[in-house]
C-alpha cells in the first residue's frame, strides 16, 4: 500500500487540483494530509475529498514528521499541495514499488511548470541539470521511498526547510532514481518574484544550508 503525504498551510486554493488528480487515479493508496493551523479551510477541504486531515505543528519538517507517522503504507510518497503528479504516474510509480531491487532506492518525479513561458522551460531544464549533476531534486518533484528505508534513515528532521536536501543527502550509492513521469507544480510563486530572482534566492539558501548555517537563521531569507 502507497502513502501519499502532503504538507498543508493556507492551501485551499492549490490543494483541491492536487487531491482531485490523486483520488482519482486507480492505485491502492491512502491520502495525508498535514496541517500546520490553516485558517482557509485546507482542512475540511481535504476531508471532503476523501483525504486523511490531521493537525501537525506549523513547519514543513514537523508536518512531513507527522504524516508519515500518521501513515500505513509500506510506500511513502511525498508531495506538496501546489504539485500534482502528471500523466502515466500511476503506471510508473506501481512498477518501481513493484521492484524487488528499488527496497532501498528512493525516486524523484521530472520537474515541470504549468507555465508555457520559455522562462519555465530554461528553469526546468536547470532542475534536471541540477539533479542529474548533483543528485539534489526538491521537494517539488514528489519523493517515493519504501517506508523500511525512510525508517533507516531516520526520517525527516524537524527543521523549517531544507528538510528534502537534507534526507536526499543521506541516501548513498547511487540509490536514487529519476521516475518516467512528470510532477506538475504551480509556477504562480516563479511569476511573482521573478524567474531570475526566485531560483537565485533558493540557490543561495542551499549554498548556506550546505556550508552548515542553521535552516532557522536562513529562513527569513527564504521567506
Amino acid at each position: 500500500m502507497l502513502s501519499i503525504v502532503i504538507p498543508t498551510m493556507n492551501d485551499a486554493h492549490r490543494i483541491e487540483a492536487t487531491l482531485a488528480r490523486l483520488v482519482e487515479s486507480e492505485i491502492d493508496c491512502e491520502i495525508i494530509v498535514a496541517d500546520g493551523g490553516s485558517e482557509d479551510g485546507t482542512a475540511e477541504l481535504a476531508r471532503r475529498q476523501g483525504a486523511i486531515a490531521l493537525r501537525a505543528p506549523r513547519g514543513r519538517g514537523s508536518q512531513l514528521i507527522a504524516g508519515a507517522d500518521q501513515a500505513i503504507g509500506n510506500w511513502l510518497l511525498f508531495f506538496h499541495a501546489d504539485t500534482r503528479p502528471g500523466p502515466g504516474w500511476v503506471t510508473v510509480v506501481n512498477r518501481f514499488m513493484a521492484d524487488p531491487a528499488n527496497r532501498f532506492h528512493a525516486a524523484y518525479f521530472i520537474f515541470a511548470l504549468d507555465d508555457p513561458s520559455p522562462a519555465a522551460r530554461r528553469l526546468e531544464k536547470m532542475v534536471h541539470w541540477r539533479c542529474q549533476t548533483f543528485g539534489l531534486p526538491y521537494g517539488d518533484q514528489g519523493f517515493l521511498i519504501s517506508r523500511e528505508l525512510y525508517d533507516q534513515l531516520g526520517g525527516y528532521k524537524n527543521i523549517p526547510l531544507m528538510e528534502d536536501v537534507d534526507l536526499v543527502s543521506r541516501i548513498k550509492n547511487h540509490r536514487l532514481d529519476q521516475l518516467s513521469a512528470v510532477a506538475i507544480t504551480s509556477a504562480e510563486k516563479f511569476q511573482r518574484d521573478g524567474y531570475l530572482l526566485r531560483p537565485a534566492r533558493n540557490l543561495l539558501c542551499l549554498a548556506l544550508f550546505l556550508l552548515g548555517i542553521p535552516p532557522s537563521a536562513i529562513l527569513p531569507l527564504y521567506r
